[in-house]
């Protein structure tokens, strides 16, 4: 079995300080958590970046100053900026961070109810666009699937030409308008992507370790991070993205898989 790759997701757009207050914000918050969850075992960091207010940007300035000073803490680790912003960016205000040419990047394959009225919208052209550009760039995407069906737009475009073979996705469950964290979905969804893909699982909220444990026991990998769920157990915040880690950590340990440093996380994922 391949050894596990540990993304972090380290703030996201969403989660506030009033949430836990660990929660990164300004730039040397942004390098505290990336270098404790690096030094816990993650080989990959999924960024957002924040204004020092917590107003999420996809500056391409800001990106530039966070990913510099991560990598001064941090040299070998993966940088994987979202191309997701938040909701009511344009397509290309959202793929900013692109310009930087970063190894990975997300992209998001289809259109989700966020709670409310809040839509965020994926078009198939989007979709193409940012596909398009992540080729031109010589970007690996991340294909972030919120339900069965994102899974088949990217696997139709794949077959346009709009998004390199073999796919890397990374299935979020369990967010308000996705599909759910249950065990059932997760093999549903595992079941239905291409034998040579590789996926990761971003369990969101009281899913995350579950799930987690169950893409450790399938040969596929974890997500853990502030921006999906604040939590080291019911009740208790983490105090930093590093314990969230550090428990996967303990997890495939006691399970039995061993855990990925960047340079073999990028040849798992083709990136080397």
């Amino acid at each position: 079995m391949e050894k596990l790759i540990i993304t972090a997701a380290i703030c996201g757009a969403e989660v506030l300080k009033e949430h836990n207050p660990a929660v990164p914000y300004t730039v040397e918050e942004c390098v505290r958590e990336a270098k404790s969850a690096y030094d816990a075992g993650a080989s990959i960091i999924h960024l957002h970046v924040r204004e020092d207010d917590g107003t999420p940007t996809q500056s391409k300035a800001r990106f530039e100053a966070v990913i510099n000073a991560i990598k001064k803490e941090c040299p070998d680790v993966i940088i994987q900026p979202s191309t997701g912003g938040a909701v009511g960016m344009t397509d290309d205000e959202r793929l900013q961070p692109t310009e930087l040419h970063p190894e990975m990047a997300t992209l998001d394959c289809g259109t989700l109810n966020f709670g409310g009225d809040d839509i965020f919208e994926n078009t198939e052209n989007t979709i193409r666009y940012f596909g398009e550009k992540m080729i031109e760039r010589g970007i690996k995407p991340e294909c972030e699937v919120f339900d069965k069906s994102m899974i088949d737009m990217a696997l139709r475009l794949a077959k346009k030409g709009y998004i390199k073979s073999p796919i890397h996705f990374d299935f979020v469950m369990g967010v308000n308008g996705g599909i759910s964290g249950d065990l059932r979905d997760f093999v549903f969804l595992r079941g239905s992507i291409p034998a040579d893909s590789t996926y990761t699982v971003a369990g969101v909220g009281r899913y995350e370790f579950p799930l987690a444990v169950a893409a450790i026991i399938d040969g596929g990998h974890v997500r853990v991070g502030f921006e999906d769920n604040v939590y080291l157990s019911k009740g208790v915040l983490a105090k930093s993205n590093g314990e969230l880690v550090a428990k996967v950590v303990r997890l495939a340990k006691e399970l039995g898989r061993e855990i990925a440093t960047p340079a073999e996380a990028r040849k798992i994922l083709g990136l080397a």
